[in-house]
């Protein structure tokens, strides 16, 4: 009997050590974290030259994201202030990306001359974006580059481009 019980002991106790082991986990699967910009625009949805903050909304560098940003722009006493904001997806791998985006912008004026918009008076124009972006896998420095049209009910302007400059973190 004390034999068995010696025996069943010393299973028992191999088998937890065993057990112990088999909790450990290998190498933890890679966390992507989503990506998220901050970048100058010359041009562009923001129509001026804008600060923006750009990311995606899931834990991913492509997919579906947004941007906000605001510019203003200032000339002989004609002032232009925008506010855009869009939704966009990216498409591609590693660094290199296609961005399709939509959205709005608003745009405050003031001054005496009239470009596209009265003077003196608010508006809301429609925009797209069809960018190519190198943004880094990790972080470091981002570049964009391509058109984005601009419409409303008055006008379209199919070849409105833009360019950034900026930070991926």
């Amino acid at each position: 009997m004390r034999k068995l019980t010696l025996v069943f002991s010393l299973l028992l106790a191999v088998l937890s050590v065993q057990s112990l082991f088999a909790q450990q986990s290998t190498t933890p699967a890679p966390v992507t974290a989503r990506a998220q910009n901050i970048f100058i625009e010359l041009g562009g949805q923001g129509l001026t030259f804008t600060a923006n903050y750009d990311s995606r909304f899931s834990n991913k560098r492509d997919g579906l994201g947004g941007r906000a940003g605001i510019g203003y722009f200032s000339v002989d006493g004609d002032k232009v202030m925008t506010l855009p904001l869009s939704l966009n997806y990216l498409l591609g791998k590693g660094n290199k990306f296609f961005e399709l985006g939509l959205g709005a912008t608003y745009i405050s004026t003031s001054g005496d001359s009239e470009v596209l918009f009265n003077k003196n008076e608010s508006n809301v124009i429609g925009t797209m974006s069809f960018f190519y972006r190198v943004q880094p896998e990790d972080s470091g420095f981002a570049f964009r580059i391509g058109l984005s049209p601009v419409f409303s009910r008055d006008f379209f302007l199919p070849y409105y481009g833009g360019l950034s400059l900026g930070y991926t973190f």
